[in-house]
């Protein structure tokens, strides 16, 4: 039989692949599960007759099914271990996208939406902690194996890119064409999913080392992470307005279907990137400068499109925010990681998730509502601005302990 459990020693070669094909796991859960919706927003609305508030609302379900899926991971990981959470989490997520393109009724969608969160959340919390464990074995460059982990995201939303306006115009002469969107990003993600089956086989072999004595006092307290956590939460408030409603307002800019396909492309491009350009700094701070720093950035390109059309600007601001938002994840996670024992390293990835997920229920409801008065989608995205740059001021006040 073939020994899969990784050597003693590994290289840092060995390590970089295991965690590019672990990425793909983030490129499941987020890039494509939760943001392609944005990319399908503006035809799903035109065709069902949606407002703005409504079509929020989608992804805000869609944010609580991930805030189930937060609260009952822990237990899951304690009782079955990571990987397996990790590969069911992702053949249900899945199963729910391939579902969506069944309805057209607001109650099944919401529905769908709602369970395609709460799957995505047991792959991302799964693979964090695999990426978490996978970064211990170099510990000096462990920043960017994290790093490469949560930009895997970017291929998600590079796929979704490509794919999802090349399916709505092939299927523009059928009812509900947007269909055969969710049915292809469902094929998608059942072919990632069988991507992600290596390293979760190879990884499911590397549990947390410590010692017994360490493990029974090992516990996660909010209390001192509460400025971290607090900032992380306006982080989720701001973020996924951006994501959800940004293409709706290319669109209502004039952008071509080519031009979105290359702005969006382009974000998940700097996505990738983002885990060399960052991981010196998730390696270097302790405390929550990584973070107040990237959510201060955030909110600067979020602003941009609320301010002008100038499509170089426009770009400029899709480059940053992909360079930018999922290393500002990965940053909680170095925090855990540079702060917490090992064996509370789950418990205290999840309470990250969490309040990632309260702000993310709060964020496209509230921006869909501000876009349904005067001022539309653009002061919408003012909003998420504000939202971030609080974000970034708690952020800057956690300390390392």
């Amino acid at each position: 039989m073939t020994n899969t459990t990784p050597p003693l020693h590994p290289s840092m070669r060995h390590l970089v692949w295991l965690a590019l094909a672990l990425s793909t796991g983030a490129a499941l859960s987020l890039g494509i599960t939760r943001f392609s919706y944005g990319l399908l927003l503006p035809p799903m609305r035109a065709d069902l007759g949606w407002s703005y508030t409504l079509a929020g609302a989608m992804n805000t379900v869609n944010a609580l099914g991930y805030l189930l899926g937060a609260l009952i991971t822990p237990r899951l990981l304690q009782r079955f271990g990571a990987a397996p959470v990790l590969m069911v989490g992702a053949v249900l997520a899945s199963v729910f996208m391939g579902m969506s393109g069944f309805f057209t009724a607001t109650g099944p969608l919401l529905a769908q939406r709602l369970l395609a969160g709460l799957a995505s959340a047991l792959v991302f919390i799964a693979g964090g902690l695999l990426a978490a464990r996978l970064g211990a074995l170099q510990p000096a460059r462990g920043g960017f194996l994290i790093g490469l982990y949560y930009g895997g995201t970017g291929f998600g939303i590079v796929l979704s890119a490509l794919l999802v306006p090349a399916v709505l115009e092939a299927a523009s002469a059928h009812a509900h064409g947007w269909a055969w969107a969710w049915w292809m990003l469902a094929l998608a993600c059942g072919g990632v999913s069988a991507v992600l089956a290596w390293p979760a086989r190879v990884l499911s072999h590397l549990a947390p080392v410590t010692p017994a004595a360490q493990a029974a006092v090992a516990v996660f307290t909010w209390r001192p992470m509460g400025f971290a956590l607090a900032g992380y939460a306006m982080f989720g408030v701001g973020y996924i307005g951006y994501m959800t409603f940004v293409i709706a307002l290319l669109r209502e800019q004039g952008a071509s279907g080519s031009a979105v396909t290359v702005f969006y492309a382009l974000l998940g491009l700097a996505v990738l990137a983002s885990s060399r350009i960052w991981a010196r700094l998730l390696d270097r701070y302790k405390g929550g400068q990584a973070l107040a720093l990237l959510c201060a950035l955030l909110g600067f390109a979020t602003i941009l499109p609320a301010l002008t059309k100038a499509w170089p600007l426009v770009l400029a601001s899709g480059l940053l925010f992909g360079g930018v938002f999922l290393s500002l994840v990965a940053s909680t996670t170095a925090l855990v990681r540079h702060n917490l024992p090992q064996a509370a390293w789950g418990a205290g990835i999840s309470a990250f998730t969490i309040v990632f997920a309260a702000g993310q229920i709060v964020g496209p409801t509230i921006v869909g509502w501000i876009a349904d008065g005067p001022g539309g989608l653009s002061r919408g995205l003012v909003f998420s601005a504000l939202a971030l740059w609080v974000g970034a001021l708690l952020a800057s006040r956690q300390r390392a302990l």
